[in-house]
């Protein structure tokens, strides 16, 4: 007797182990688009664990020269878009993207207010993490040639010339700067941090041409003497790779790469224990920071059936589960926006932002063709080939030419 209850233990214990370890079942496929840093993967490979249909992921850096093109198919190949407030506008504009309100009330109770991103009354994405540029530095070597941490971008100017002098770092300074999103996003920072306004008032005119404008460009341009001299191929991926070779002693980058940024094989023990991380830095002498802050979320497809939706959604919700953070690892690759996250060290340059009433990014539905037509035009006065008001002229005609065919102008 005890041998039959003992068997039938057992066997109730495994079938509940098996019936939890597939607790994510979906009945319809799952394809989803996205940017590939540590967060990210952990979301995808999250999509993943579900059963009964495949789930497919494509994580890259050229997520957003593929995911327009990639949902306007019929069906459209990715069921599921994971996007920022800078890159849902594009799936907005060309209408690719399904309210969720239905999906919410149905699979979403562990949803918290501020994850539901709401545009004209509907909830269209479902934020995970928030995010922003910050400073990224080595506090070993400015406190060996003892430099203050910089809190404004004149600061780090002064540094970097102090550290080139040394001798220990020839290009000290790191960023973003590569030609095309990255280098725009450079500028709408420091366009920001000097009290610039993209547009005129609540019109989409554009309103770059201006002394603002000059001076963001004359401050990255200054910021580029110190950089290495490919800094127009230079990504996240390529600048945290200096930094973490020991060539950049400073440099702005996302929050989401701070936690991870010295986990790479091959960094040195003095990068490791030197690398610190403060707020945004402020320019010009204003108080705004020259930064953004933005949210990280997924969406889901239009023009898919509504079984792949609802499938998309609950996979995409098993991805999401606060029981991720529980993995110290995980709990690390960002500023999670989901019940029971405590920030981290590595979230600190992040909170700082958010203190600092950094603007944020905005989602205006003309706001991407902007950032396309500075990513467009500015490479060339980088390179010394154009002065900052060619290059803000320049600026305003291409946008003006994209609006004007969108219908906003």
């Amino acid at each position: 007797m005890n041998l039959i209850k003992y068997t039938f233990l057992i066997t109730s214990f495994l079938f509940l182990l098996i019936k939890n370890s597939f607790a994510c079942e979906i009945k319809a496929r799952v394809s989803v688009v996205g940017n590939e840093f540590p967060a990210i993967q952990t979301v995808g490979a999250g999509a993943k664990k579900c059963k009964g249909a495949e789930v497919k992921t494509n994580l890259t850096a050229d997520h957003q020269k593929i995911n327009v093109a990639g949902m306007s198919s019929e069906p459209a190949e990715y069921t599921s878009a994971i996007v920022a407030n800078t890159s849902i506008v594009a799936l907005l504009n060309n209408d690719l993207i399904r309210p969720l309100d239905d999906l919410v009330k149905k699979h979403g109770s562990k949803l918290k207010k501020n994850q539901l991103i709401t545009i004209n009354g509907k909830v269209m994405a479902v934020a995970f993490m928030a995010n922003a540029q910050h400073l990224v530095y080595r506090k070993d070597i400015l406190e060996k040639l003892n430099i203050s941490v910089p809190k404004t971008y004149e600061e780090m100017l002064s540094a970097a010339k102090k550290i080139r002098a040394s001798g220990l770092a020839k290009n000290p300074v790191g960023g973003a700067y590569k030609a095309g999103w990255n280098l725009a996003q450079e500028f709408n920072n420091m366009f920001i941090g000097y009290g610039g306004k993209h547009f005129k008032g609540n019109t989409p005119e554009p309103n770059v041409n201006s002394d603002a404008g000059k001076k963001a460009l004359n401050m990255m341009k200054s910021l580029s003497e110190y950089m290495n001299p490919d800094f127009l191929t230079h990504d996240s991926n390529a600048t945290n790779a200096e930094f973490r070779a020991g060539n950049v002693i400073l440099m702005n980058m996302w929050g989401s790469r701070a936690a991870t940024l010295t986990d790479a094989d091959g960094v040195s023990d003095a990068v490791k224990k030197g690398m610190d991380i403060a707020g945004p830095m402020t320019v010009g002498g204003g108080n705004i920071p020259a930064s953004t802050l933005f949210w990280d979320g997924w969406t889901v497809a239009k023009k898919i059936s509504d079984a792949e939706a609802e499938a998309t959604f609950i996979a995409m919700m098993n991805a999401i589960d606060p029981s991720i953070i529980k993995d110290d690892k995980v709990r690390k690759q960002a500023v999670w926006l989901l019940d029971g996250y405590t920030p981290t060290d590595a979230a600190r340059g992040v909170f700082a932002a958010a203190k600092m009433n950094t603007t944020p990014y905005p989602m205006l539905p003309y706001a991407g063709l902007m950032h396309s037509a500075i990513g467009a035009e500015i490479a060339d006065f980088m390179q010394g080939k154009e002065n900052a008001k060619k290059t803000l002229s320049d600026i305003e005609d291409a946008y003006r030419a994209a609006a004007k065919e969108k219908g906003f102008l």
